[in-house]
């Protein structure tokens, strides 16, 4: 375990098992569709990667990056564009691809940025989900874990680009973030 970990939320094991199910539940609704899966960077790319490995129907992929927390902690509400897509997505099965839904402001304007570009359907898939932090209501349609109201780093999240290449969903200790 990483020295600045104070536990371990959700072990390697644990995420490999939960991803496999999305993969298949996701192939199940989308039998004789094709989906494009757009990545939300930086953090979702390991979750990304992993899932779409589980989808057995025929899937393409594109990323979007977008701000909405700067190097603190919080989500400041407010989202930027960092990154685009690169192609259209008119008339196509889109799946959003996130790491962790937590006030559902960011998730709420890409939602409605990407209604708006035209897809036949829009659909969210999140590792992670705090719905007591919940700001927004957002459907989440594929849900990897609800977890508790805590700083949660590793498999693709980060604290100041730090810790995502932990296998695991552990628990930041408070005096690493709180400085």
């Amino acid at each position: 375990m990483h020295p600045h970990v104070e536990k371990i939320l959700l072990s390697e094991e644990q995420i490999k098992e939960r991803v496999y199910q999305l993969g298949q539940e996701i192939t199940k609704d989308y039998q004789d569709k094709d989906i494009l899966v757009v990545g939300i960077l930086k953090g979702a790319m390991i979750f990304l990667a992993d899932l779409v490995r589980n989808i057995e129907v025929p899937t393409f992929f594109d990323f979007m990056a977008v701000s909405s927390y700067g190097a603190g902690t919080v989500s400041s509400g407010a989202v930027r564009i960092l990154k685009d897509l690169d192609k259209s997505i008119e008339g196509k099965h889109v799946i959003i691809v996130e790491d962790i839904v937590d006030t559902g402001l960011t998730l709420q304007y890409l939602v409605e940025n990407m209604k708006a570009r035209g897809p036949a359907s829009l659909k969210i898939c999140t590792l992670l989900d705090k719905p007591s932090r919940r700001k927004v209501d957002v459907t989440v349609d594929y849900n990897g874990f609800s977890i508790p109201d805590e700083f949660v780093v590793g498999y693709g999240l980060d604290f100041n680009e730090r810790y995502r290449n932990l296998p695991y969903i552990a628990v930041l200790k408070p005096e690493i973030y709180r400085g």
